[in-house]
């Protein structure tokens, strides 16, 4: 079908060096000479986030020679990708990554000198990636012969709340991005947004959480009425295992937006958690497509589902690095305020909930956790419960979920997860079933998750060709 708006997401390794980014800048062109208008968002060049944070705690540690040893680095190599992509080293563009350079140095120094990494300069710091590959994809399409113009989150629009670190757009955004972004549009200029990052109202920069640019573009995609939103990514769409783990592994062709945010949720790093919500209010389909392929449909993400008869579930997935919390104490937990105090306790320290599974005597509550999370939530919770409840803490746990509408009502589903694990000997710790019925999730010992993957997937038959849909 001809579409006349599309958002472009592309990620990190389709940005990381200039062959990546010319690449990407000519899947863009090829829409826009058939008179498509594009909106180009790009993450940070590969591995770049990673780095700006080992710098910016290098220098609350006091290290700033290694601080700046990495901002040379990263330097050195966004120059030499503007060089590569045929920007003169006078060029307006280039003048703006040297100065992006000096301006992290500076906020880097300022870290140095307090020795105090805040959630808001991490932000400013960490936002520096998107900010410094917009303008590399900008002199791109320009080596194209598009009319491309960069912006950062903010300068196109993206309003957010002050919650740095995971930040979610205000309602003014989308009147605002539609403003901004639609003038250069109607002038035919092509803009290439900074994903990840927007600014509060009083112009601090924020960031959108991990993941955050596909969050960036589906924002954008709803405020502009976009036809689709298509994310490049090095993968050919959304899988139905991780692909590393299940060589089996094959694209699923159409997934409905809670199907895709259950996936995100558990670990499949394919979408940000968030990045269907605008869409779902809009009701504009999402595509992931493979920029190595992009004659490829990839998959496409919509309001219905899609089921197979005999194929209820689409996927498997994994979160690695879990952390087990049991709460336990005869009596006290019949009490529901004593429930109710263990989750608010959570609430406050901002803590995401995995899987939580409550014995029906009421003596134990057992919540999954990031282990990263572990620490800050077994602190949380000593500090609210009363003496008589014991809190224990077991690492090394992985979360595995099944996901697909079609379990809804198919009986079996779980007896066919539980006797694939059962026949290789894995021991399940916690079982959770939302009641949405998208998902049944349980935890396993994280060094059985690649075995218990492939088991499931084999059992679900997730790796054959459904007979030909539609």
């Amino acid at each position: 079908m001809a579409h006349s708006l599309l958002v472009m997401k592309f990620g990190g390794t389709n940005m990381q060096d200039a062959g990546a980014v010319r690449h990407s800048a000519s899947l863009a062109a090829r829409s826009i000479r058939e008179g498509v208008r594009v909106v180009v968002v790009v993450s940070a060049m590969a591995g770049v986030t990673n780095q700006l944070l080992r710098l910016a705690d290098a220098a609350e540690k006091g290290d700033i020679a290694a601080a700046n040893d990495e901002i040379a680095a990263l330097r050195t190599r966004h120059f030499a990708a503007a060089q590569d992509l045929g920007a003169a080293p006078d060029r307006e563009t280039v003048r703006e990554i040297r100065e992006l350079h000096e301006t992290l140095r500076q906020a880097v120094y300022g870290v140095y000198l307090l020795r105090e990494l805040t959630a808001r300069s991490r932000d400013l710091i960490v936002a520096f990636g998107e900010r410094l590959s917009a303008p590399l994809m900008q002199v791109a399409l320009e080596g194209q012969g598009v009319r491309a113009h960069h912006l950062s989150g903010g300068q196109a629009g993206i309003v957010t709340d002050s919650h740095f670190g995971n930040a979610r757009p205000l309602p003014g955004s989308y009147e605002r991005i539609h403003d901004r972004l639609g003038g250069l549009l109607g002038a035919g200029v092509t803009p290439v947004v900074a994903g990840f990052m927007g600014e509060t109202e009083s112009g601090a920069i924020t960031t959108l959480g991990r993941g955050g640019t596909d969050f960036s573009a589906t924002i954008i995609g709803k405020a502009l009425g976009a036809d689709e939103v298509w994310a490049w990514k090095d993968v050919d769409g959304v899988m139905s295992a991780d692909p590393r783990v299940v060589r089996e592994a094959r694209n699923i062709e159409v997934l409905s937006y809670g199907e895709v945010m259950e996936l995100a949720y558990f670990g499949a790093k394919v979408l940000h958690p968030l990045a269907v919500t605008p869409l779902r209010e809009s009701g504009i389909p999402l595509r992931v497509k493979s920029a190595a392929d992009p004659g490829f449909p990839g998959t496409l993400v919509q309001e219905e589902s899609h089921n197979e008869p005999g194929h209820p579930v689409k996927a498997v997935t994994a979160i690695r690095g879990v952390s087990l919390i049991n709460v336990s104490g005869a009596g006290a937990l019949g009490v529901p305020e004593v429930v109710a105090s263990l989750f608010s306790a959570i609430a406050r320290e901002n803590i995401t909930l995995l899987m939580v599974s409550q014995s029906s005597s009421m003596s134990n509550v057992s919540l999954a956790v990031q282990g990263v999370d572990a620490r800050r939530t077994l602190a949380a919770l000593r500090g609210s419960v009363t003496g008589e409840l014991q809190v224990e803490d077991k690492g090394g746990v992985a979360v595995l979920a099944i996901v697909g509408a079609g379990m809804r009502g198919q009986k079996g589903v779980a007896a066919r997860l539980f006797g694939a694990l059962a026949q290789h000997d894995i021991n399940i710790l916690m079982i959770s079933q939302g009641s949405s019925e998208l998902n049944i999730s349980v935890a396993i010992e994280e060094p059985q998750v690649e075995s218990a993957t492939r088991a499931v997937h084999a059992a679900f038959a997730l790796g054959e060709r459904a007979t030909a849909a539609d």
